[in-house]
């Protein structure tokens, strides 16, 4: 994946990335923590805020998307159809003020997390 949007953002304000690939990792992580205080909003019935940190777990999958390198087939391909559902999950999430939805986002992206992880272990 090619995260250079994000990648360049990062070492232009100076924070060290020991690399594009541990940069994944964070996106991935920070999806999970978003997902958390928009939960915690919900739970609150704090609507301005629950939008707030929805939008920034949008804002990280369509980071996602953009990276893709769709020189890698059919893993490029799946993934850009699991970043769009999650996209749509996380939409749902906000209109209904579904918790169910998020969870459901949390669930996949933890997945995505132990995965990239363990990938990225064997290099």
């Amino acid at each position: 994946m090619r995260t250079n949007l994000a990648y360049n953002e990062y070492t232009q304000n100076n924070i060290s990335i020991e690399s594009k690939e541990r940069l994944v990792e964070m996106l991935y992580e920070g999806v999970l923590r978003f997902n958390f205080q928009a939960k915690k909003a919900i739970n609150e019935k704090n609507y301005e805020k629950k939008s707030y940190w929805i939008n920034r777990s949008v804002n990280i999958f369509v980071e996602l998307i953009n990276s893709i390198n769709f020189d890698g087939g059919e893993i490029a391909k799946y993934l850009h159809g699991l970043y769009l559902h999650q996209i749509q999950l996380l939409s749902s999430a906000n209109i209904k003020n579904s918790t169910e939805d998020l969870d459901t986002v949390n669930k996949v992206t933890k997945g995505l997390l132990e995965a990239w992880r363990e990938i990225n272990a064997k290099k």
